[in-house]
């Protein structure tokens, strides 16, 4: 089956803290907090979703003034969906909602720095424009 990508600006608090528990984020976000959670997902300004079928297998959640910049908070892809593309993919599709002249914010957790250098080189970061 594929992966597709979508906005979900209905994404559930129970579907969110799922998808951080399957990729290992929930160790550094609130999931215990449901209304942290919930505040969370109202103040997002853009969440970005890859689906397979109806399984929810990453999620992208930013906030952003679509014109400047683009804080990407939350970047969590499934353990088992993992180095297939989808988080970049994520990045990508959430450049793509904001437009092209905003800067994207990322501050990545120190698991994931290697992954962020090498999808930042200038080719990678060029790529996802």
């Amino acid at each position: 089956m594929s992966i597709h990508y979508e906005i979900n600006p209905n994404l559930t608090a129970e579907q969110f803290v799922d998808i951080l528990r399957r990729s290992t984020l929930a160790d550094r976000r609130p999931v215990e907090d449901g209304g942290c959670v919930e505040g969370m997902l109202r103040g997002a300004d853009l969440i970005c979703c890859a689906w397979e079928g109806n399984r929810l297998v990453g999620v992208a959640r930013s906030v952003t003034d679509f014109s400047y910049c683009c804080y990407l908070s939350d970047l969590a892809v499934d353990v088992e969906y993992q180095n297939r593309g989808i988080g970049k993919e994520l990045i990508a599709f959430t450049f793509r909602q904001v437009g092209p002249r905003t800067k994207m914010i990322l501050l990545a957790a120190p698991a994931a720095t290697e992954y962020y250098c090498l999808l930042y080189t200038s080719d990678a970061a060029d790529e996802l424009r």
